[in-house]
């Protein structure tokens, strides 16, 4: 018998720390290999931990909420053996995410694994397909690198949509409910509707506490100092937010800020959009007019260099990049995220409008791993979803 401590593994790129959200084993309990030990949220995702080793839990040395540098041990697990045959296993059984760095020895008898929290994907295949050259009628549809089509298509037919949900009185919606994705997990484990539980978190947010009262029948009591006529209100910053303030307090100092408006008439581009959805090759995908900005970006960097560049302090140099991976802020319940689309000026049109569709969808569950989030060369924010007119981010 010998004890193994697991340590906090490496996040990802740039990451340092995390947060555990939620110990899913206890002193004396016995798991195996890749067992879920523990939900840790850094400030890009919120992720499964999975043990290297199979044996019994002797002990937890970090408290649900604490933050714990990369590097620190978080459990100590009894094996029946060396553990050798276990950590082999695990190493195995837990593929690496692309573009995070390797694993690497830290001080210590155990080997300091790689956090993954993602497992492989089901679609196989390396890099996405090279755009093939081809000929292209005069006019936007080349710009946009449309094929010509021989005959007019007709337009798909609506899909079907499931009815909504019949509201409740006096209840929100169920597309306005506020929950983190560890606490929606927690609510359907626990089989609570979202819907009727009284969120008392910051900004109308549900918490672990309030799912876990209405699974019990108990009245959640809102924890904000407020209703006792405080004159401040204190809410920690953790995980995504915590990194966003880091990050907009040091662009304030490092960034040039620039800002212009000009108003276009974009009556071409909606008839592009019509004809362009009404394709057969595009009968899948959602075809809006975020598409047609990111192909006009990507169009602009491929003549403009110097806009998709960075500034290297050290070696007084400007760095060009001869890729665009494009980054698209998305707002979820967690913060504001940037996952960015590998390679995008590679794309054609109905491929980037799959991989857009693909990366917002993922970063709505919470689920994008941290290797779609770094290595982002140009960014779009649409603030048009806020019903403004103009806006800076």
């Amino acid at each position: 018998m010998s004890v193994k401590q697991f340590k906090l593994p490496d996040l990802g790129e740039g990451l340092t720390e995390g947060d555990i959200l939620k110990w899913t084993v206890a002193v004396g309990d016995t798991i195996e290999v890749n067992d879920t030990i523990a939900e840790v949220e850094t400030v890009k995702a919120a992720v499964e931990l999975p043990s290297p080793f199979a044996g019994v839990v002797t002990a937890l040395h970090a408290a649900e909420g604490d933050t714990v540098p990369v590097g620190t041990a978080i459990i100590s697990i009894e094996t029946t053996d060396d553990g050798t045959a276990e950590a082999g296993a695990a190493e195995d059984l837990v593929p690496a995410v692309p573009g995070i760095p390797g694993e690497g020895a830290l001080p210590g008898d155990e080997k300091q694994m790689t956090l993954v929290g993602y497992g492989p994907r089901e679609e196989t295949g390396g890099r996405r397909r090279r755009r093939r050259p081809e000929a292209t009628a005069a006019g936007a549809q080349a710009s946009f690198n449309i094929p010509p089509a021989t005959a007019p298509h007709p337009a798909p037919p609506p899909a079907e949509v499931e009815p909504p949900d019949e509201p409740v009185p006096g209840r929100p919606p169920a597309h306005r409910v506020l929950a983190k994705p560890p606490v929606r997990k927690l609510a359907k484990t626990l089989g609570v509707d979202l819907t009727s539980v009284t969120p008392t978190g910051p900004h109308g947010t549900i918490s672990r506490d309030d799912v876990q009262s209405a699974a019990n029948g108990v009245a959640p009591t809102a924890r904000s100092r407020a209703a006792d006529g405080a004159r401040e209100t204190r809410i920690p910053i953790k995980g995504v937010r915590k990194h966003t303030a880091a990050a907009m307090v040091a662009s304030a100092f490092t960034a040039p800020h620039v800002t212009e408006f000009i108003t276009c008439d974009i009556t071409a581009t909606m008839e592009l959009r019509d004809r362009v959805a009404a394709r057969r090759d595009f009968r899948d995908v959602k075809v809006s007019p975020l598409l047609f900005v990111a192909k006009a970006v990507l169009l602009a960097v491929r003549n403009t260099p110097e806009i998709n560049a960075t500034w290297d302090d050290s070696a007084g140099e400007i760095v060009l990049k001869n890729y665009v991976n494009l980054g698209i802020a998305a707002a979820t319940d967690r913060g504001l995220i940037v996952p960015n689309i590998k390679d995008a000026d590679r794309l054609g049109l109905a491929e980037l409008a799959h991989a857009l569709s693909s990366l917002t969808d993922t970063a709505r569950t919470g689920k994008t791993s941290p290797a779609d989030m770094s290595g982002g060369t140009f960014t779009i924010t649409n603030v048009g979803v806020f019903g403004v007119d103009t806006g800076t981010p």
